[in-house]
């Protein structure tokens, strides 16, 4: 397989696709995907509405067949026929696929049995995933009283319940409340840490920057980039900004910091002419020089911004359109 630029190199990657092709009619929904995800990582895939970031998921998940190209999940190649490969990958989809008039607990015996796990494994598994999404106190519970917050984790435990190799999850917090989707970011930052292989899609570029260790930005069926956010963000080439209130001789001081080494730009700026916009690679890294050459020339520093290039930029950039157009 001919890794894309960015991929990371892994003897044994968790996931395997290569080269992946998906038409429906004349339209190519995903036109030559590659990507790889290693034991413990997570992998987020973004992309604008009709991009092919869903159709990849389902080739992956063995519910659509490729046209071309192929899926191996832990060495074993996935198929749309039912086989090992599927029973190692566990499939969160947006839509809560939950049954309302049973049980919390009774839910996820059924999804457990699905997979024929051994009865005592089964309870014993199920006790881990109440506690991995933080339900144990309402397993007795029917479905239809929970919270949407709470029926979204449950969700996400009918996807665990076997104890897949590789967990896909398709915008996983959709619609819940703040509470909720921070618990449910804490979950999936633990199943990395815990050394499964995580498949994240999402509208929400902070939970990318937030959980990912690496991104792929896919755009009309292509992945067209790839790689840590930091990484993603250093294409677009764009520059911080750090903003500093202040009192003293911004003139001056603005004069000083554009001899500093990395800084491309500084200016008084401020409807009071009272702050200093300095252009600079790796703001922060430099602030602390910054803060050493006001102090040398009694410029008193009141507040501090730094306005970093992120994955929206970068999207932005790539695409020419805003994620969640």
């Amino acid at each position: 397989m001919n890794d894309p630029p960015g991929h990371a190199n892994t003897a044994s990657p968790v996931l395997a696709c290569a080269r992946l092709v998906r038409r429906f009619g004349d339209r190519t929904a995903v036109d030559d995907v590659s990507l790889t995800i290693a034991p413990g990582e997570t992998y987020g895939l973004l992309g604008p509405n009709g991009a092919g970031k869903t159709t990849t998921i389902r080739l992956v998940c063995g519910l659509l067949r490729p046209d071309a190209g192929t899926v191996f999940v832990a060495g074993r190649r996935v198929s749309t026929a039912a086989g090992a490969a599927k029973r190692l990958i566990g499939f969160v989809p947006q839509d809560v696929a939950l049954y309302p008039d049973l049980s919390v607990r009774e839910n996820l015996r059924f999804f457990g049995r699905l997979y024929r796990l051994p009865r005592r494994r089964l309870e014993r598994r199920v006790d881990e995933v109440l506690e991995l999404i933080d339900l144990t106190g309402r397993a007795g519970d029917r479905v239809d009283s929970l919270s949407g917050g709470m029926r979204r984790r449950l969700n996400i435990g009918a996807g665990l319940v076997h104890a897949p190799t590789l967990l896909v999850l398709d915008e996983p917090t959709v619609g819940v409340d703040p509470q909720s989707r921070h618990a449910i970011l804490e979950s999936v930052t633990r199943f990395g840490e815990e050394g499964m292989a995580v498949l994240y899609t999402t509208h929400y570029m902070e939970e990318a920057e937030r959980l990912c260790d690496r991104v792929g930005i896919i755009d009309r069926g292509r992945l067209v980039a790839e790689g840590s956010p930091r990484e993603l963000v250093a294409l677009v080439a764009e520059r911080d900004r750090v903003r500093l209130t202040a009192v003293g001789d911004l003139a001056a001081y603005a004069q000083a910091c554009r001899r500093v080494t990395r800084v491309e730009g500084a200016a008084r700026t401020g409807d009071h002419g009272d702050m200093v916009e300095v252009v600079v690679k790796d703001a922060r890294s430099l602030l602390p020089q910054l803060l050493d050459l006001a102090h040398e020339l009694d410029v008193d520093i009141r507040s501090v911004e730094i306005d970093e290039p992120d994955l929206e930029a970068v999207f932005l950039h790539l695409t020419g359109t805003a994620l969640r157009e």
